[in-house]
């Protein structure tokens, strides 16, 4: 075979590799645990790797991701679908469509396909775009094939995480279009749903950027952590000598005084939460390039653009995550195949 046709199929019936050398390479299926040696010479120089669909490596997918999926359908099904085995008592291979009703950013597309897989790993999953792509109404982005009862079960769910993850991913790019061309980097919080913070975070990621994942994350002193402490400098020189020299401290303040002890104190972020502009205006100027500044507080799109010109380097904001609508997408035209 030449090797413009050995390329050629590479490129059309593997999508990810997982490693690859001078003489051969190992293909890995996604959706199944197939992994297979080919004897095919590559010079990987001249070989084109597609981008993988997916969001999560194989690890964390298995260790972090399945186990909230599986709750999630365990929630829906305690028993069994009697709906679904009531009018479909046997075994049926059937297709769904997969279809957008509103514009948007598509994000989550591993995790749809998972609920199903998790299900019955004879299921495939083809889709049409990939995450962060713009869907538009009426577009088909998709199709589901298996059998009828598994789609059927797993429906509700895969489009709830579909449609919520695409949802944040929309609204964040919106917020984030706010701030184009400005240097500010857009944040999300802490304030996701139980249970549901991998998916949302990486969901923020597809349009903006993550502030810490969890508390094991970093250092950020909040009121209460300063109320505990005694006051600001004395929050910022416990968690100096407490945490890893690694670890950047961070402080939110909330008046001028504040600021001045944190910049006295050395905190390499000061978090400026829920200010007027004139009060953010102050310190920023008192700052001066001491320290990295982040604005906080009640952050949305309507009201984001009073920050443009003041010259901070983030703005987090948990609207995000806790306001985004979700985005409308639906299974359709269920047939027998």
């Amino acid at each position: 075979m030449k090797q413009s046709e050995n390329k050629k199929s590479l490129s059309e019936k593997i999508p990810w590799l997982t490693s690859y050398f001078s003489e051969e390479y190992t293909a890995y299926y996604p959706g199944t645990t197939q992994h297979k040696k080919c004897e095919t010479v590559i010079n990987k120089n001249e070989f084109e790797r597609k981008e993988s669909k997916y969001m999560y490596d194989q690890v964390t997918l298995g260790l972090n991701v399945d186990p909230f999926i599986l709750s999630a359908l365990k929630e829906d099904i305690t028993s069994e679908d009697v709906s679904t085995n009531s009018v479909m008592p046997h075994p049926q291979a059937g297709e769904v469509d997969l279809i957008c009703k509103q514009d948007g950013i598509i994000c989550g597309l591993q995790v749809f396909e998972r609920v199903f897989t998790l299900l019955d790993a004879d299921t495939k999953v083809e889709f049409y775009v990939k995450d962060g792509d713009r869907v538009e109404n009426k577009q088909l982005i998709g199709k589901v094939y298996g059998d009828i009862r598994v789609l059927l079960c797993g429906e509700r769910t895969a489009l709830n995480y579909l449609q919520r993850m695409s949802g944040i991913a929309t609204y964040t790019s919106q917020v984030a279009a706010l701030l184009e061309g400005t240097g500010i980097k857009l944040l999300d919080t802490r304030k996701t749903t139980p249970n549901n913070r991998i998916f949302e975070k990486y969901s923020v990621r597809v349009g903006g950027n993550n502030h810490r994942y969890n508390l094991s994350d970093g250092v950020l002193l909040k009121d209460n952590h300063i109320g505990a402490a005694g006051g600001v400098k004395e929050a910022i020189a416990m968690a100096k000598a407490y945490a890893p020299f690694v670890r950047k401290i961070e402080v939110e303040v909330e008046s001028f005084d504040m600021v001045k002890d944190a910049v006295e104190a050395g905190a390499d972020i000061i978090m400026l939460d829920n200010m007027s502009t004139e009060l953010l205006k102050q310190c920023i100027d008192y700052i001066d390039g001491r320290a990295e500044i982040e604005v906080s507080g009640n952050v949305t799109k309507e009201n984001i653009a009073r920050i443009k010109g003041l010259g901070v380097d983030y703005v987090s904001s948990g609207a995000l995550t806790h306001s985004a609508p979700i985005m409308d997408l639906s299974l359709k035209n269920l047939h027998a195949v």
